[in-house]
């Protein structure tokens, strides 16, 4: 008897999660550009962290230096959710753009599951020993990776919307 209750229950469960799923992929779907630049978090900035301001600057940039630039954990935070606004702006440029470049859009969308992964390390390691130099090293490696993709949304942009590029500059 429980255990016929059990399964009824998980796989009333599993339903539930699949119909929120399906309505979750639907709104992403009808989301507009605007929607999705206005997700993207302006409260912090990877300016500081890419190589082209570290360049200019006449700086480099440690492990260390990222950490407290990007603002330790808060910073961590941002990148993890702009990472996932500009992977679904890559989808969006694929299902309304006609010329869009495949591997860049490959490239983005791993770029973002890197940088997700690498912030959910770093602060699964901070939890558990604060900004030790292993939470620093991905906290910097997930900045470079952010970075990188920063360019490379540009880039998309440029190519297939560049009436849209300075409001995603002034987003990021």
């Amino acid at each position: 008897m429980i255990l016929s209750l059990l399964q009824v229950a998980a796989v009333l469960a599993l339903g539930w999660y699949l119909i929120s799923w399906r309505k979750k992929a639907c709104r992403r779907q009808e989301q507009s550009w605007e929607s999705l630049l206005a997700r993207l978090r302006s409260d912090w900035s990877a300016r500081e962290l890419s190589d082209q301001f570290l360049w200019k600057e006449g700086m480099s940039a440690t492990a260390e230096d990222a950490w407290k630039r990007m603002d330790g954990p808060h910073g961590l935070w941002v990148i993890y959710q702009n990472a996932r606004v500009m992977m679904e702006m890559a989808e969006y440029a694929d299902r309304n753009g006609q010329h869009v470049d495949r591997l860049l859009l490959e490239t983005l969308r791993s770029d973002a599951m890197q940088i997700r992964l690498c912030v959910l390390m770093a602060l699964a390691q901070y939890a558990f020993s604060h900004a030790s130099e292993g939470v620093r090293i991905n906290a910097y490696r997930a900045a470079g990776l952010y970075t990188g993709m920063a360019a490379r949304m540009t880039q998309l942009l440029q190519e297939n919307a560049a009436l849209i590029l300075p409001d995603f500059v002034a987003a990021m």
